[in-house]
């Protein structure tokens, strides 16, 4: 109780002080809380299912030419295969369609949803928090497995049990079950429906023909372990299934666990190679790191006082208190500024949590109720309060009682050495802070400069939502949409062109090794795509009408033409598919996949019939929301069954950016805070500083000392002290982003002028904080600074 007591007449005697340390340790401590529940988000994701150490799914890895491509695409008779002749190994198998946009009707309400094809073991193997039906229903093909939210909008507060609802305008099917919706941190999220696999087979009629074609890869196969069944065990007895039904090259399969999906997705010769999980290393460091300056804040400014507060240790050894009771003072000191930083930080945390959220785009929430957490915050409070009280409990209690009683305790060489050090420490982070996240903008900077081959502007693409948007014949659709006006041009293509194409190793030419399979992406499209994109022809034509041979020939891109070591491509002939076909036009590249990636060879085929994208050009003089407006008429006529859905392409590609936008943005605001919590430090320092040396400063004012020159007598130290700092934190910053760039083949060139600029800014930014406490004692009266004790 009496240590209590001392510590508050401490604290309330020296306010400003104890403002600048709660301060400071609360918004160091609430960086740190706000990126923990962010890495534990990270870490958590897909626990929410109760067998996510069980579950994996199956990868293919095909090695061509001496290097490994990792797909999650695989055969669909491979689910068969496991599912017959493995089935010690596995307790479910499931194959799935990935996601697809379907129209779901009930009377008049009619929805884009995100759903589906899928076998029935699937459910059976995800937590499907079952609110009505039956989790097993897809064992019915007419039935279907519905979220909540989207039972609540078909059906109102009614139970949907066994009601009927219409696929596509073209599938009636039943309600077998209602789930609760999936958690965002689930891969599954958003995934609005699962249908049956068996209904799927029988409404499109090419998927019959994939059942057994073992080199059609498009698919998706999931596995649940049995119980007691080793990972790596199971995955050596399928690794060389795929390799019995391929000719050529070498393909091996790979189990890769749910609890890796998310921050583990990245491959590199058949191996697991990092993903997301380098961000959270990556966030956890700068976590770690902001709390530490919030830490040294603290460590400088006990140490700093330590000469008002030494004839007090003195005083208190000289009439009997030990070193371990002065250690207990100074420790509980710390730790009730810390209490009272945690509760600010909690506040600040529940301010900011929406806008942390609306960074990070998650849904973050501070479990109050979990009784986990106050552990956790007890034990952390605690952590940190001896953290940054360690240091000066222990050098305050050391000094001497007749070396402190004579006024001389902290004098010597090397007395502000620990001080200097921490303070370089601080500038160090800071500045790597800075430098970091300018080198992270200036890399988006660099894609978003990047060609892309192609006019954006103005390009919307359709979603092909039901049947009749498949089966719509083109050229009327087409003519109707010009005729409105609103439209430039229209065409169909396998994919969008900011999606990548799908790759065909069924591809030979003049040269060509043989048996070498090299993967080359194709991409289906009609006469008017060309046009319609706004694509840039390098050497021949474009496809045009006016020639009916052109549906037996292709334009390539760039780097295909590459590739294939093609000197005078146009007019060459090339075999896809065992098909000769002509070469009509080359093309320069066009980013359809990452920026930051090499353009992938792609070869365009002129092909009509069933097409999974539809590109619409706006006519560039007309406003987007009248022509908009205009041509949804058109597309209801075509496509009643199904609601006008669109994407602009623009908005497509700028979610290319979006992963590293997203770091920049988080680590933008951590620089701030950081660059906040050292400024609190260095106004604490040079309020101090200045109190120290009132007697000084007004002798020198008294012998013709400027404002200028008391200024720069108080600021000098700290711009020593920063650029000590830039020394040791350009090499390590320059270190660490470069491994960062290394992730990109196409990236930025790290510039020495951006470390000075970072180092300057940091000067700047001290000086204006030293200026406030040296312009304020330089304008002080002498007279009254020399009356000072």
């Amino acid at each position: 109780m009496q240590l209590l007591k001392i510590t508050f007449r401490n604290l309330l005697k020296n306010k400003g002080y104890s403002a600048i340390n709660i301060i400071g340790l609360a918004v160091g401590m609430a960086v740190t809380l706000l990126i923990s529940l962010w890495i534990w988000d990270e870490l958590s994701f897909d626990h929410w299912h109760d067998h996510h150490r069980r579950i994996a799914q199956v990868m293919d890895v095909q090695t061509l030419n001496g290097e490994s491509n990792t797909s999650e695409s695989v055969a669909i008779p491979l689910a068969d295969e496991l599912r017959n002749n493995y089935a010690n190994d596995f307790k479910h198998v499931a194959i799935l369609f990935p996601n697809f946009t379907h129209a779901v009707a009930v009377g008049d309400k009619k929805l884009s949803q995100s759903g589906v094809w899928v076998q029935p073991d699937l459910p059976e193997m995800l937590t499907l928090k079952m609110i009505s039906g039956k989790r097993d229903a897809l064992k019915d093909p007419s039935s279907a497995l519905i979220t909540r939210s989207l039972a609540k909008a078909l059906f109102g507060d009614t139970d949907p049990t066994g009601k009927g609802f219409r696929l596509d305008n073209r599938t009636d099917l039943q309600v077998g079950g209602v789930f609760e919706d999936l958690p965002q941190n689930t891969t599954f999220h958003g995934t609005q429906l699962f249908l049956s696999w068996d209904k799927a087979i029988s409404t499109l009629p090419w998927l019959k023909d994939a059942q057994t074609q073992w080199d059609n890869r498009y698919w998706k196969l999931y596995v649940e372990l049995n119980d007691h069944v080793d990972i790596d065990k199971a995955n050596a007895h399928i690794k060389d299934i795929a390799q019995k039904h391929i000719k050529g090259g070498t393909e091996t399969l790979l189990l890769h666990p749910m609890n890796k999906w998310h921050l583990y997705s990245e491959f590199k010769n058949g191996q697991v190679s990092g993903g997301r999980i380098k961000l959270v290393w990556l966030f956890g460091i700068i976590g770690a790191l902001v709390l530490l300056l919030a830490c040294i804040n603290f460590m400088n400014l006990a140490t700093a006082r330590s000469a008002k507060r030494s004839k007090e240790v003195g005083i208190r050894k000289a009439i009997g208190s030990t070193r371990t009771q002065l250690i207990w003072q100074f420790l509980s000191e710390s730790l009730l500024l810390s209490f009272f930083s945690f509760v600010l930080c909690i506040g600040i945390v529940y301010t900011l949590l929406p806008l942390f959220n609306q960074l990070t785009e998650k849904q973050l929430s501070i479990p109050f109720a979990q009784p986990w957490l106050w552990i956790a915050m007890i034990g952390f409070t605690a952590f940190t309060g001896l953290m940054a009280g360690s240091y000066p409990a222990f050098y305050l209690s050391s000094f001497r009682p007749v070396k402190v009683l004579k006024g001389n305790a902290t004098t010597g060489r090397f007395s502000l050495l620990p001080r200097n050090t921490l303070m370089v420490v601080q500038f160090s982070v800071s500045i790597a802070l800075i430098a970091g996240t300018v080198i992270i903008y200036q890399q988006i900077q660099y894609g978003k400069n990047r060609p892309v081959g192609y006019n954006r502007e103005g390009l919307i693409n359709v979603t092909m939502s039901t049947g009749e948007m498949y089966g719509a014949p083109y050229d009327a659709l087409r003519n109707a949409l010009l005729e409105t006006g609103a439209v430039a041009d229209m065409a169909k293509s396998d994919i969008p062109s900011t999606q990548s194409p799908g790759y065909n190793t069924e591809v030979t030419w003049n040269g060509k090794t043989a048996n070498a399979k090299t993967p080359i992406g194709v991409i289906g499209v009609t006469h008017d795509y060309g046009h319609t994109i706004g694509w840039q022809i390098k050497e021949g034509r474009d496809y045009s009408r006016s020639y009916a041979t052109d549906t037996g020939t292709l334009i390539l891109n760039e780097s295909a033409v590459k590739l294939m070591g093609l000197t005078h491509p146009v007019g060459a002939a090339i075999y896809l598919n065992g098909q000769p076909r002509i070469i009509t036009g080359v093309v320069k590249d066009m980013i359809m996949e990452s920026p930051y990636a090499p353009i992938a060879p792609t070869i365009f085929s002129l092909q009509y019939g069933m097409m999974n994208a539809m590109t619409v050009r706006i006519n560039p003089t007309m406003p987007m929301h009248e022509a908009l407006a205009k041509i949804a008429p058109v597309f209801k006529r075509f496509n009643p069954g199904g609601p006008f859905d669109y994407t602009f392409t623009d908005d497509a590609y700028a979610q290319k950016f979006s992963d590293e936008e997203r770091i920049a943005r988080l680590a933008t605001v951590f620089a701030v805070l950081a660059i906040f919590i050292s400024c609190l430090g260095v106004l604490g320092l040079a309020s101090f500083m200045a109190e120290q040396r009132t007697k000084e400063i007004g002798i020198r004012k008294v012998l013709g000392a400027s404002i200028a020159n008391v200024w720069m007598l108080l600021s000098k130290d700290f711009v020593k002290l920063v650029i000590i700092s830039l020394i040791i934190a350009a090499p390590v910053t320059w270190y660490f982003m470069q491994q960062w760039l290394q992730n990109y083949p196409y990236h930025i060139t790290v510039s020495v002028w951006l470390f000075v600029v970072a180092g300057l800014s940091t000067v700047l930014v001290t000086l204006l904080t030293v200026s406030y406490q040296s312009t304020k004692a330089a304008l002080m009266n002498p007279v009254k600074s020399l009356k000072t004790e």
